[in-house]
């Protein structure tokens, strides 16, 4: 379920990817990402806490995080 204002994807092919997990559970400062038992997992109560710093988008490979602006129908990623 997504947040009032914000949702996040994650692409399947990193879901599984402990370093990944890891990865996006340090570079969020508003906790936006948990990392349980080796798997990516979205934290959905702290959607609405985000800050569009697009440090996830950073930490991830191109196109595998997109963080979704639900009020305005765009989305924030990080590109080739």
């Amino acid at each position: 379920m997504p947040g009032t204002f914000i949702d996040v994807e994650v692409a399947g092919d990193i879901r599984d990817d402990p370093e990944m997990a890891q990865k996006l559970e340090d570079a969020c400062p508003v906790d936006i990402y948990s990392t349980r038992e080796g798997h990516v997992e979205v934290v959905e109560e702290n959607l609405d806490e985000c800050v569009l710093c697009e440090l996830c988008t950073a930490a991830a490979p191109p196109g595998k995080v997109r963080v979704l602006k639900l009020y305005d129908g765009t989305a924030l990623e990080r590109r080739e």
